[in-house]
């Protein structure tokens, strides 16, 4: 009979107990939720369950401070949500890293978390991090390594070369200029001539390390022949003796063409280049080399012989008269030639050399500049180039970079400023001695004070012009 009973109560109870843990179950609150700005305090953390009105609280995590007026508690409501859900912790911000000088700061956001980048103008490079990022520190935030600077590229000396010198300075910054001379050779002696680039620049690789733009040059002598061409003579060039960069321009004789450049020039080597022209007697039969400007000859040869046809090809931009871009001609004999015409050229070329005061074009200079071309410049010596050396022509009478200027040196500036100064004391000096002093005296009597105040405060100029009238 116990067995029985028992078995129904105990049944009875097991429902009870489970329908009564259902109950408490449903009336109670998740664990509360893991916020990125926020953790749960050390006494909310030890709670196993949280039935409806439970409160717990937050504190703010590193990198986060309080929002004021917003309570950083959260309690469990009746429909089992944590409430209220507004943020009580805003992100900590750095402050702002400031300018950089010579430079750029590129900033987003100065939230905990967030970087700032650097970058320098050009000429100047980053010395430091070229990021940095905002992170806790001492129970705050701040950026996790000490801010960049920009400081100058700079160039060591430039090379010293033999037998000759450059414009010395206390320092050389990135776009600096250079130039060199050679020293003059003793009485008697053959010149020096400079081999290579007058002028270089301080530029950077691609490390941001300062060197110079190329090798410097050399001073040395340098001696061509007395060149001298056969049924043929000079028209330019007439000396006693040639050195480096000299030219020679010849022609033929009558009767006779001529075979190769009718100009050549004193190379570094001592000898002319290209070689020496020669003047060939014109026959019946022969024609001599095509001179096309602006253009082609296909097949290029120094000798035609009679009834040999080429094709002339205009360049880029260029056309016959009649639009057409090549022609062929025919050697009639005699150095004549059938339908002979030169290419003229658009607009987008250019037959005219850039105009440089106290300098000049030292490679590529043509009669007719077409798109592409280069050109190389260098200053006269005292002067130095503000600009790109070589620079490319783009059409429309326009060059990439810009046409540079050649400007007096600092050092003969400064030369002519200590010169005009003492000019101007000397003759403010004979002034005041002419006119305000008495025997060699200095004593100045009160007639001569009103003179001499004007005359010691007006120019010469005016002071003659006052006499004359």
């Amino acid at each position: 009979m116990g067995p029985s009973v028992r078995g129904p109560g105990l049944l009875l109870a097991m429902m009870a107990l489970s329908w009564l843990g259902g109950a408490w179950a449903e009336g109670t609150c998740p664990f509360p939720d893991r916020l990125q700005y926020a953790e749960l305090e050390e006494s909310s953390r030890t709670m196993q369950s949280f039935p409806v009105g439970t409160t717990v609280s937050y504190v703010c995590r590193p990198g986060y401070m309080r929002i004021p007026g917003i309570p950083s508690s959260r309690t469990c409501s009746k429909d089992l949500q944590w409430l209220p859900t507004e943020q009580f912790c805003k992100e900590r911000k750095c402050n702002h890293p400031g300018e950089l000088v010579h430079g750029s700061v590129h900033v987003t956001d100065l939230a905990f978390g967030s970087e700032a980048t650097f970058s320098c103008e050009e000429g100047f490079r980053l010395v430091g991090p070229d990021t940095v990022s905002c992170v806790i520190k001492n129970n705050g935030v701040d950026w996790n390594r000490d801010l960049p600077v920009c400081e100058a590229i700079a160039c060591k000396p430039p090379p010293s070369i033999p037998h000759g010198s450059y414009t010395e300075a206390d320092s050389y910054v990135y776009q600096m200029v250079v130039t060199y001379t050679c020293d003059q050779a003793p009485r008697g002696a053959d010149p020096f001539s400079l081999i290579g680039p007058a002028t270089i620049f301080c530029t950077s690789d691609e490390h941001s390390n300062g060197v110079w733009s190329e090798a410097p040059p050399q001073c040395r002598v340098v001696k061509c022949d007395d060149p001298r061409v056969e049924n043929g003579k000079k028209k330019t060039g007439f000396g006693p003796h040639y050195s480096y960069r000299d030219s020679v321009t010849f022609e033929c004789d009558p009767g006779y063409f001529m075979i190769g450049s009718d100009v050549i020039t004193c190379g570094e080597d001592n000898t002319w280049s290209p070689t020496k022209p020669v003047c060939e007697k014109i026959t019946a039969v022969v024609c001599s080399a095509l001179k096309i400007k602006n253009g082609v000859v296909v097949p290029e040869k120094s000798v035609y012989e009679e009834g040999e046809s080429v094709q002339i090809k205009c360049n880029a931009y260029c056309a016959f008269p009649g639009g057409a871009q090549d022609m062929t001609v025919t050697c009639q004999g005699q150095n004549t030639w059938s339908s002979l015409q030169d290419c003229t050229c658009e607009i987008k070329g250019s037959d005219s050399t850039p105009s440089i005061n106290h300098g000049r074009v030292i490679d590529g200079q043509k009669p007719f500049y077409s798109v592409g071309d280069f050109i190389t410049i260098e200053c006269y010596s005292g002067y130095t180039l503000h600009g790109e050396a070589r620079i490319q022509y783009v059409g429309e009478n326009k060059w990439n970079p810009g046409v540079p200027t050649c400007q007096l040196s600092g050092y003969i500036t400064a030369i002519i400023c200590v010169i005009v100064a003492i000019v101007a004391f000397l003759a403010a000096f004979w002034v005041y001695k002419k006119f305000c002093s008495q025997n060699g005296s200095y004593t100045v009597d009160e007639s001569c004070k009103e003179t001499c105040i004007l005359k010691t405060n007006v120019p010469a100029e005016m002071e003659e012009t006052a006499q004359k009238n």
